[in-house]
């Protein structure tokens, strides 16, 4: 099954360059998606260049794909979701939720000439960013591409309910299952609230676990489309 990837902010594709050999050997075609914005030079890209860049993806797909988005891009797939209701075999969501309809992408950090730059790993101190070496976060911080303001600022816009009948897996590595479901169950994550087969599984890392268990992931990846 093709799977696409699709990483949160200050990622390009190279991001998940370990966990494609894995999933390969679990005989699926992992597809990283480029994001305009992060990676191609770009600083005028907005959120919908972004969305349609997935749907791309998605169109371009041999059968149903399953959606991986990461982080902030965990709301780029839910929008495939919402956007081709039809067209996918699932999502699966790394460490983090879906924004609903009406908030700002990913306006987490400032804005500096018309990108929000990596802040460095002060806001990260801690599960975040433990199981990274000090080598791993000098290259993660060398290589961070900061994502345009047209795309942290985009507001999501969600309208096809049949996006939750979309199959969802959460991966949660740097918070825990039984933590993901108390958020949902307390109408924290209202979009996965109203979805209708949510499953969630644990993982033993920090926020990226596409550096520092690769192998872990692309695992529960493939375990997802058994799902």
């Amino acid at each position: 099954m093709d799977i696409l990837l699709v990483g949160g902010a200050w990622l390009d594709t190279s991001a998940w360059s370990e966990v494609v050999p894995e999933l390969e050997a679990l005989g699926h075609r992992p597809v990283p998606v480029a994001l305009p914005g992060q990676g191609d030079g770009s600083t005028s890209a907005t959120l919908d260049d972004q969305v349609a860049a997935v749907l791309a993806a998605v169109d371009a797909a041999d059968g149903k794909p399953l959606v991986v988005g990461h982080s902030a891009a965990c709301t780029l797939a839910w929008l495939a979701a919402d956007a081709r209701p039809e067209e996918l075999a699932g999502v699966a969501l790394v460490g983090g939720f879906p924004w609903d309809d009406g908030k700002p992408y990913a306006d987490l950090f400032e804005i500096t000439d018309g990108v929000m730059p990596f802040p460095g790993w002060g806001p990260f101190e801690g599960p975040d960013s433990a199981d990274l070496s000090d080598a791993a976060k000098r290259a993660f911080a060398d290589a961070a591409v900061p994502v345009p303001e047209g795309v942290a600022r985009g507001v999501v816009h969600l309208t096809d309910e049949r996006r939750f009948d979309v199959p969802v897996v959460v991966v949660c590595p740097e918070f825990t299952a039984a933590q993901a479901r108390q958020w949902i169950d307390a109408g924290d994550v209202p979009e996965l609230a109203r979805a209708k087969h949510v499953d969630l599984v644990d993982l033993d890392s920090g926020h990226w676990p596409m550096f520092t268990r690769p192998a872990e992931l692309a695992r529960l990846l493939a375990d997802a489309i058994s799902r």
